[in-house]
């Protein structure tokens, strides 16, 4: 969703990002890191769905994520197909002190790929990086299965605030650089397609003077 102002000439997006994972793997407190620098060492399991707007400065332009944090538990599924709609982004998230909830990633991220509208950009995110003495699963695993699903990968502390910004910046900077792409990719096409708004004149005098086309004295095919 893109607004423009017609005095600045400035483009706001709006994309939403979809937290995933386990119960207890941090979810809420890596978006309360990121949104609000807060960390809750006691903080209880997300009941249902909460979310909350970032905004983010990228190549000059204001983008908003609007990012959505739900509960990790089952007897919560009931809000999944809601809850992805429209996700154009993900953090897939484990706990690196407790391996099942690595093990339960192939089920997450089926479920993200089931629910969601479009391919949506991915991260695998191992957190509570601080937990090194209690590590279960090593940094290696993390990037081997992220490069077999095609996820991008990243290792990070709510709590000491490591990477925590840059996870949700890779998902944004990615999510724009591609839509701009097919932006730019559509302006070429609409390009080419257009029809030449002039009439073909030949030259006199010289037999082998290629056609001209004569520009049109107002207003051009892309004038607004």
């Amino acid at each position: 969703m893109a607004f423009v102002s017609e005095e600045e000439k400035t483009e706001d997006y709006l994309f939403k990002i979809v937290l995933v994972g386990d119960s207890a793997v941090g979810k809420s407190n890596l978006l309360a890191r990121f949104a609000r620098n807060e960390f809750y060492p006691n903080s209880k399991s997300t009941i249902g769905v909460e979310f909350q707007t970032q905004k983010l400065d990228i190549n000059g332009k204001e983008v908003k994520a609007q990012i959505w944090d739900t509960a990790g538990q089952e007897r919560f599924r009931a809000v999944t197909s809601a809850y992805y709609r429209g996700a154009v982004g993900a953090l897939l998230v484990y706990d690196i002190s407790r391996r099942q909830t690595f093990d339960s990633i192939g089920r997450w991220l089926n479920e993200l790929q089931t629910h969601s509208d479009m391919n949506v950009i991915t991260i695998l995110v191992g957190n509570k990086s601080d937990l090194q003495d209690a590590r279960e699963v090593s940094t290696a695993e993390g990037k081997a299965l992220a490069e077999a699903q095609g996820l991008f990968f990243m290792e990070t502390s709510a709590l000491d605030s490591s990477n925590v910004a840059a996870a949700f910046q890779t998902v944004v900077k990615e999510i724009y650089n591609i839509l701009s792409r097919k932006v730019m990719m559509s302006h070429e096409l609409k390009k080419q397609d257009a029809p030449l708004d002039g009439k073909t004149v030949v030259l006199q005098g010289d037999e082998n003077q290629e056609p001209a086309t004569e520009a049109p004295k107002s207003g051009g095919c892309c004038s607004s």
